[in-house]
């Protein structure tokens, strides 16, 4: 049978004239010994047929205790390491003599029961360097004092060590199917779906046990213990210890030992509490995402990037003892993303293009003739757009347009030109676009850095509203439409209507107010006023200007919210 010790525990005796007994698999007894803490004073304890989470310093060695009393008892002892490899060593040695060579049943001197212990290396049973979980499983081993050596030479950690003398009944972890692969059986560009056997746990012991999916873009992990470190914010594991204040006193709850409020319950397979030692600054939270989906054999996993690679890992864990298993993992690639269809555009064309909001667009110019200058011209209808232009693989142009643009780059014999339109994240975005080797084609018109209407207040009346915008040195023809609209219109309502590439085909013949030419070679001089009569009094108007280019294209200005007088 396994008893909990470590060197000082195993030797502090107390003053009387029989030894005290350290806590065995009887029930009672066990609930009776772990309900003293002051009998529990180190963390070199392996409690029976409990898991304990605990933390490594990096080069330096740990070791941990238990006894078996009795030849031909079954040993089972696992070590799951969680964020670095480790090494580690079961060794076992003869139980030192506990009376005195006279025979008085009294307990020999402590420092001479230490050195008994100390200066016997013991028997290597079993050793591992790796980051697996492994296990040492015997049917049949001998009485003696077990000697666990763990070290880490990679980096500060934790780990988790799992033993017990009754591993057939036990049965903490959670059983593998026969096939314990993880199956994609449905992929797409960001979804990936996957199906799994059942944990015969589950099945045919009828235990409680959920499913929990991980999902990263790194590598796959081998413990659900590796996860929750890498995450950095999991409550099942303690924060680092302060060196040489290694829990002493320690709260048992920590290792497996019910809390004194908790004493009345069943002695089962306990759960570690994480809130000691020595707080650390929360991590950035990193790519790895953890979904339990309770009892399910298929999960579909969404929001996924299109082709990327993604690691997938399952663990089974046990709800009751909270102690996992993993399956094997698997990855997959997210399909790409359909190819985007290349629009050609033509020397001195006008495009119209639509694109869905965050999407993106690609145009190709190929002029057919040799060419010292190209001529891009962006009309953006709604919403500021991106446009990148590269050539020849070359990026040459990478800027935000807002309503009229022009760019002139210079030219390349046989040429190819690829146009990426990248659309606003507010909604789907509109825009006409025209590229040329003729630098005197220019269809849409030149605008003024100010495209506001203003309206002068101090002339409105009850019939008529006066108001005035800016020109270019350009001569163009601009047209001034009217459109009644109800008092509660307001800023939304025209935002939603801005739509600068719908010209005044678009309106109504009574809508229009007038159009005139107008240009000044003074661009200091560039306004002109119109005044808008026939309006009824304490009404308000939606008022529109178009400036139409010498090819017919027109703009839009900004529109004016205006509201005659009530009472004059």
């Amino acid at each position: 049978m396994l008893l909990l010790r470590c060197p000082l525990l195993l030797l502090l005796l107390p003053l009387s004239s029989r030894p005290q007994k350290f806590p065995t698999r009887d029930e009672e007894l066990f609930q009776m010994q772990i309900r003293d803490k002051a009998f529990f004073h180190d963390s070199s304890v392996i409690p029976d047929g409990a898991e304990i989470s605990s933390y490594l310093f990096r080069d330096t060695p740990k070791r941990y205790f238990f006894v078996v009393e009795e030849d031909n008892t079954p040993l089972a002892v696992t070590v799951t390491p969680c964020d670095a490899p480790l090494e580690w060593k079961l060794s076992v040695q003869e139980l030192p003599e506990e009376a005195s060579g006279e025979g008085s049943g009294e307990p020999e001197p402590l420092e001479q029961q230490k050195q008994q212990i100390t200066n016997e290396e013991g028997t290597e049973l079993f050793s591992y360097k790796g980051n697996d979980v492994e296990y040492f499983v015997s049917s049949s081993s001998p009485s003696g004092l077990y000697q666990l050596d763990l070290l880490s030479t990679e980096k500060d950690t934790h780990f988790k060590v799992y033993a017990t003398t009754t591993p057939e009944s036990d049965q903490p972890y959670p059983e593998l199917p026969y096939d314990p692969r993880i199956d994609v059986t449905s992929l797409g560009r960001t979804t990936v779906t996957l199906a799994w056997k059942p944990s015969p746990t589950a099945s045919l012991l009828k235990q409680p046990i959920q499913y929990c999916i991980v999902i990263n873009k790194e590598h796959n992990f081998k413990s659900l213990c590796a996860v929750e470190a890498k995450l950095s914010s999991d409550d099942a594991f303690m924060m680092a210890p302060k060196p040489g204040l290694d829990f002493s006193p320690f709260d048992f709850a920590h290792f497996g030992f019910p809390s004194d409020n908790n004493s009345g319950k069943e002695r089962g397979f306990l759960k570690s509490s994480p809130k000691f030692g020595r707080q650390t600054p929360s991590k950035p939270r990193v790519d790895l995402h953890k979904v339990c989906v309770g009892n399910k054999n298929i999960f579909t996993v969404s929001d996924l990037k299109p082709d990327t690679q993604y690691y997938f890992d399952m663990f089974a864990v046990n709800t009751n003892t909270n102690m996992s298993t993993a399956y094997v993992g698997t990855f997959a690639r997210t399909k790409e993303e359909a190819k985007q269809k290349t629009v050609e555009l033509k020397d001195g064309k006008v495009t119209d293009v639509f694109i869905k909001r965050k999407g993106a667009k690609f145009l190709r110019f190929a002029p057919v003739s040799s060419h010292q200058k190209v001529t891009f011209s962006i009309h953006s209808c709604l919403d500021a757009v991106q446009i990148q232009v590269r050539r020849d693989g070359k990026l040459l142009l990478s800027q935000n347009v807002e309503g009229v643009r022009q760019f002139q780059l210079r030219g390349k014999a046989k040429a190819k030109y690829l146009i990426r339109l990248k659309g606003s994240k507010k909604g789907a975005s509109m825009l006409k676009i025209l590229a040329t080797t003729r630098p005197n084609k220019q269809l849409f018109p030149s605008l003024p850095e100010d495209t506001r209407i203003k309206a002068f207040d101090k002339l409105r009346t009850c019939s008529s509203v006066t108001v005035a915008w800016l020109g270019t040195q350009e001569r163009n023809k601009f047209c001034i439409y009217k459109r009644e609209v109800d008092d509660n219109y307001n800023e939304e309502q025209k935002k939603r209507e801005q739509n600068q590439c719908l010209g005044p085909d678009t309106r109504k013949k009574s809508e229009k107010v007038l159009c005139k030419y107008f240009h000044s070679q003074n661009i200091q001089k560039a306004v002109t006023t119109e005044t808008i009569r026939g309006l009824q009094p304490g009404k308000s108007y939606l008022l529109d200007v178009y400036v139409i280019g010498h090819g017919g294209h027109s703009v839009k200005y900004q529109s004016k919210l205006v509201k005659t007088r009530k009472f004059c």
